[in-house]
């Protein structure tokens, strides 16, 4: 059996618990996990500030893949240290939201930046805080987007009246040019640059650690997870995941609140050590 070196997790309905809380059993399991040589890596669609502010609560001290893939994190030091960023280009960024205001009229957008976020005033006037959690600490309300103050990492698109899994299922089936078009279970769907999943992350770094594929788990509940669960050697899922994910999975996790994956680490790091 392939020795698992490196174990990658979702966060929001795989790792965190619905209150969106990390339990202690799961903290001290991803401690475990790390003492017994095993590289614990957080990839997620939320951006830097919400990451930073989750593993401070835990003591998280590993790498993120935030943004889908797009921005990749070293928390080692506490602080968390932008490591690799890849962003869409601008035109590129507004062909494909023309495309998709002409395919969904109503449609409104939010751009964001390894530490911005800048949304049109219609797009915030749908945002709460349970949604808003995942970006950065304050929104900036912009009439004309995208914008080059920074790179853009991710495009975001919501309809006050169109459900955000209907909008994604929309925009892929018309085949959007220049992004990445994926939906992480929010009220919003998610692009990335063409390319770019949590798999094209955790490739990454994979290479530049010499651990092969085969080497790696993941756990994911969610379509942006597909790309990792089908890159990764072995692919977990929560019992809470979609069905098309528990149909791939090679193993079903007990559910998010009930510490599947804390479960899961805590057999990694016993196996690791015996």
């Amino acid at each position: 059996m392939t020795r698992i070196r490196m174990f990658a997790t979702d966060l929001d309905g795989t790792l965190l618990r619905s209150d969106r809380t990390i339990s202690e059993r799961t903290a001290q399991a991803m401690e475990s996990a790390r003492l017994a040589g095993i590289e614990v890596v957080w990839a997620t669609a939320r951006a830097r500030h919400s990451v930073h502010t989750l593993a401070s609560s835990c003591g998280f001290r590993g790498k993120a893949v935030c943004a889908n893939g797009a921005v990749i994190l070293d928390l080692a030091d506490g602080t968390p240290k932008i490591v690799d960023t890849v962003s869409i280009e601008t035109s590129l960024a507004a062909t494909a939201m023309e495309q998709i205001r002409t395919l969904v009229p109503g449609v409104v957008f939010a751009n964001v930046g390894p530490t911005q976020f800048f949304a049109e005033p219609e797009y915030a006037a749908l945002c709460d805080f349970t949604d808003h959690h995942r970006h950065v600490h304050e929104m900036v309300l912009a009439d004309t987007l995208p914008l080059e103050i920074e790179p853009m990492v991710k495009i975001v698109a919501r309809h006050p009246d169109v459900s955000s899994s209907d909008l994604y299922r929309t925009a892929a089936a018309a085949g959007i040019t220049g992004v990445e078009l994926t939906h992480s279970g929010a009220p919003y769907m998610e692009m990335a640059a063409s390319g770019v999943s949590k798999a094209s992350a955790l490739a990454q770094l994979c290479a530049a650690e010499g651990i092969d594929p085969s080497e790696v788990a993941a756990a994911g509940d969610a379509v942006n997870d597909l790309p990792m669960l089908m890159w990764a050697g072995t692919a977990l899922a929560p019992s809470n995941a979609l069905p098309e994910i528990l149909e791939l999975a090679d193993r079903v996790l007990a559910s998010n609140d009930d510490d599947g994956v804390a479960s899961y680490l805590e057999e990694l790091a016993s196996s690791n050590h015996g």
